[in-house]
């Protein structure tokens, strides 16, 4: 059972906070999540840049498109009219032939599978986008392999404030459930999951990517 609410982090409304970790084992409610001081500081979580996707990906989510100025929202959209976030800018859209938009103004958006590369910071479009409605995706490995996490649920609630903190608009997701913290990145090339396994411990946080390689 979760032991809190899958939570989406916005880079608009979110604060960053680099929080420096000391070494403390397991124990009562109200102390430190425990964490390994032997990871150098550049290699923490908060200081891992992964490398970019060699070829294509494919990402999920919301494309907003304001006066030419296009996003893709791989993580929560706000629920106004018409919707905004804090998304990837991504070069090379276009809206001919593409259907199951929207417009307001001078926005138009709609939810699609978009492929194209990832350069770290933008992204390009390959291919046409298919309409989110149609797309039926690979369902992802299960990195718990089934098996519920040992972890404590009052670790597990520190482990997941202190990974939000530090990663800040790099997590799109943050929840706990199963004896696991869950975290969802844009992309991560396994550095971000070794640099939380280097610190937490294997199998207490598993870390995702939005961003689906398929070449």
């Amino acid at each position: 059972m979760s032991t809190s609410q899958s939570r989406p982090l916005l880079a608009a409304a979110s604060v960053a906070c680099l929080l420096a970790l000391t070494a403390c084992a397991s124990g009562p409610a109200g102390s430190p999540a425990p964490t390994s001081t032997t990871v150098p500081s550049d290699q923490r979580l908060e200081a891992v840049h992964p490398a970019p996707p060699q070829g294509r990906v494919i990402g999920t989510g919301t494309v907003i498109d304001k006066g030419g100025d296009v996003q893709l929202c791989l993580g929560a959209v706000m629920e106004s009219y018409p919707p905004q976030c804090q998304g990837l800018p991504v070069d090379g859209w276009t809206w001919e032939g593409v259907d199951g938009s929207e417009t307001s103004g001078d926005v138009t958006w709609g939810t699609y599978a978009v492929y194209g590369t990832y350069d770290g910071e933008r992204y390009t479009i390959t291919d046409p986008p298919i309409m989110l409605a149609l797309y039926d995706p690979i369902r992802p490995e299960d990195p718990s392999g089934g098996v519920d996490g040992t972890t404590s649920a009052a670790d597990l609630t520190r482990i997941e404030d202190d990974v939000a903190a530090r990663l800040g608009s790099t997590a799109l997701t943050a929840s706990s459930d199963r004896g696991y913290v869950w975290v969802q990145v844009v992309w991560d090339d396994g550095s971000i999951q070794d640099a939380a396994d280097a610190e937490f411990g294997d199998d207490v946080v598993f870390v995702t990517s939005a961003l689906r390689e398929i070449d």
